[in-house]
């Protein structure tokens, strides 16, 4: 069969049935057979309902009875009575009130669910139903492949569908090299494929996902070091190192530089010396000093005659980084220009002029930086803060501004995991920041119960007394009374009224106009304000050192890796800091909440962020889905160095890429994705 054969050529797909697969992005007999399961129910390893531990469970049982009932919202909870011999069990569904009339009474069914306690009581929560007399016929189908569901069709139809696909795949030619499949004892293409659809054990599924994660890890690691040879052949400006000039910033500076800022600075004093443009990601830990780095590099442009232009993800981090910028830099008549979409009319015109004329040697700004009407002088340095938060045509359009490939300096506070920096991040040169300044002290960070919040504003309103300045942060900006997520707007209004009635409390969220929310700032910097009512649009950038107390409400639903960003807004000065993870329940924190307790090492919570919520929460989910990893962990460290130097040998060797189309074309998309330039 045809890979590129249309879906609906298949007998049984009709246009109702092609139009939900199109909706996911399935078209062809090629993308259906790569549309993997993303689980399996695995009737192999059944339990008596007695014997049922929390976990995932398979039980065989009877439906004694279904009810279902309406909440709120439209919401319907199915609830089913199961029971076989040795006892009875409560199987919950949410919003599946198809349940009620698919479950005969006294029929037996196969359930895989989670086992769990939940509403005072332990149930089976939204299990998978197999009717049992159907699935003894189907011989050899005792573990089942569970797609991601798509709405419109039914699970059933898509087995069925996949299976009539069988002799395709059967017959599917191999898309990697031979010599790495035999060198790495892979699976073929054809057998990795069939186990995963039609697995016969889990010793099987283990290794066709070790070959297809091996697969997209290699497509990924071959795709950044491609990435890097290009640039490796690029030609810049070389900006020669101004030793005079270094010593002078150095002596300057009201601190001393960490070792690891010397480290970092040196390193791109290196790059800039060559010929081949920087390609550089500077990684740090919140409050590192990743600032003063970026205000060495475009000293040392300025001082050679080249401009130097930073671009932040918002108005507010921009602004930031203009007046830390100003402060480090007007000492050498280095002139900082802060462009934003604030800037207009005249003063915006007398500004463009400047960037033009070379009368400004660092701009600041956001997006507005790549607008059309803005031209450079002689644009040699490139940093772009927060860079996963840009799109790669916002990061190209940047670098196009300058006649040549200027130096790129890539600067993040969100720690990257190794494994991600080897992938994700493989064409750069990393340098990391992984001291803090002197005199900074740990933040006190303490788990905290909703029901005892009376002790928790006492201890915020103390800090307030002693002239210090705080955040409350929530999470949803309007009041959904169907939810209990606490809105920022419902908590600014309890709190201003009541509790902290006699303090100043602001609000801010990004639904306001960034007039409005640099006013709030410029407000709270200045400590007009006491206490910051916020959404997490404080979670990158704004440096309050007065701000010394922050409670997150609800912090049990966010990212280990955006609660650490969240907690570096306090923290930035000599005086103790304390941070309060309040719970959206009274239930017992998490072993991952626990762990930003412990920890203030940002990098070892970016690993553990990795493992259990994966690489979205670091890389960005828009740019993580266009990957579409489904087999591979961007936390597996082994797999990855193998694929690492399979892809070294490879692009050493004499083989050609585009002999392999399939992989030529995986990879060419992956280097689109992942490049900075």
């Amino acid at each position: 069969m045809n890979l590129s054969l249309p879906l609906r050529e298949l007998s049984g797909v009709g246009d109702k049935l092609d139009d939900a697969f199109r909706r996911v992005g399935l078209r062809t007999v090629k993308d259906l057979i790569h549309y993997l399961p993303r689980t399996y129910d695995d009737y192999t390893q059944q339990s008596s309902i007695s014997d049922l531990k929390p976990g995932k469970v398979t039980i065989v049982a009877r439906v004694e009875s279904t009810e279902t009932h309406s909440v709120r919202r439209g919401m319907k909870i199915t609830t089913a009575t199961l029971a076989d011999d040795s006892s009875k069990v409560k199987a919950v569904w949410f919003n599946q009130p198809y349940r009620a009339t698919q479950l005969k009474s006294d029929e037996k069914y196969l359930f895989t669910g989670t086992f769990e306690f939940s509403y005072n009581r332990y149930q089976l929560t939204n299990p998978s139903v197999e009717q049992a007399k159907k699935l003894e016929q189907q011989t050899g189908e005792k573990i089942v492949p569970v797609y991601r569901s798509i709405r419109g069709v039914k699970p059933q139809l898509l087995r069925k569908l996949v299976e009539s696909l069988r002799p395709t795949i059967t017959m599917l030619g191999e898309t990697l090299p031979a010599g790495i499949v035999t060198e790495q004892g892979l699976m073929s293409n054809a057998e990795s494929l069939l186990a995963l659809h039609f697995p016969e054990s889990q010793e099987q599924i283990a290794r066709a996902k070790e070959r297809v994660g091996f697969e997209e890890l290699f497509e990924l690691l071959l795709a950044s070091q491609l990435n890097k040879r290009a640039n490796s052949r690029l030609t810049g400006y070389k900006i020669p190192f101004d030793v005079v000039a270094a010593k002078e910033f150095v002596a300057e500076l009201p601190f001393a530089l960490t070792n690891a800022q010397r480290r970092a600075s040196w390193q791109i004093i290196q790059d800039f010396e060559s010929q081949i443009p920087m390609n550089r990601l500077l990684q740090g830990d919140v409050g590192s000093g990743k600032t003063v780095v970026a205000g060495f590099a475009a000293r040392q442009a300025a001082r050679a005659g080249y401009q130097s232009a930073l671009m932040a993800p918002t108005e507010i981090l921009a602004s930031q980084h203009a007046d830390t910028l100003r402060e480090l830099l007007d000492p050498f008549g280095v002139e900082v220009g802060l462009l934003t979409g604030a800037v207009k009319g005249k003063a915006r015109a007398a500004l463009l002029e400047q960037i033009a004329s070379g009368g400004i040697h660092l701009i600041v700004g956001t997006h507005a930086l790549i607008q059309k009407k803005v031209e450079y002088h002689k644009l040699g340095f490139v940093v772009i803060d927060e860079q996963h938060r840009f799109g790669v045509a916002q990061r190209q359009a940047l670098l196009d501004k300058s006649q040549h490939m200027p130096h790129l300096l890539a600067m993040t506070a969100t720690p990257i995991p190794r494994s991600l920096a080897l992938t994700v991040y493989g064409e750069l040169d990393v340098s990391v920041l992984d001291e803090l300044p002197a005199g900074r002290k740990p933040i006190s960070t303490r788990i905290w119960a909703p029901t005892n919040t009376e002790k928790l504003y006492a201890a915020v309103d103390t800090e307030l007394a002693q002239g210090r300045q705080g955040y409350i942060i929530c999470s949803l900006i309007d009041e959904d009374p169907e939810n209990d997520v606490k809105s920022v707007e419902a908590e600014y209004r309890k709190l201003r009224s009541t509790v902290f009635r006699h303090r100043q409390v602001g609000l801010l969220h990004g639904k306001m106009t960034p007039g409005e929310k640099e006013e709030v700032m410029q407000r709270f910097a200045s400590g007009e304000l006491d206490l910051l009512v916020s959404t997490t649009v404080v979670e990158v950038g704004v440096n309050v050192p007065n701000a010394t107390v922050m409670i997150i409400e609800n912090a049990d639903r966010f990212g280990l890796s955006q609660l650490h960003q969240l907690r570096g807004r306090v923290g930035r000065s000599s005086h103790q800091s304390y941070c309060y993870l309040v719970m959206s329940d009274s239930s017992k924190p998490s072993a991952r909440l626990r762990e930003i307790e412990k920890s203030q090492d940002g990098f070892y919570l970016a690993e553990v962020d990795l493992k259990l919520r994966g690489p979205g929460e670091i890389y960005g989910r828009s740019q993580h889905g266009a990957l579409n990893l489904q087999v591979a962990s961007l936390g597996d460290a082994k797999l990855i160095a193998r694929a690492q130097a399979a892809a070294r040998a490879f692009l050493d060797s004499s083989e050609d890429l585009l002999q392999y189309t399939q992989l030529a074309a995986q990879v060419e998309k992956n280097q689109r994705l992942t490049t900075l330039n």
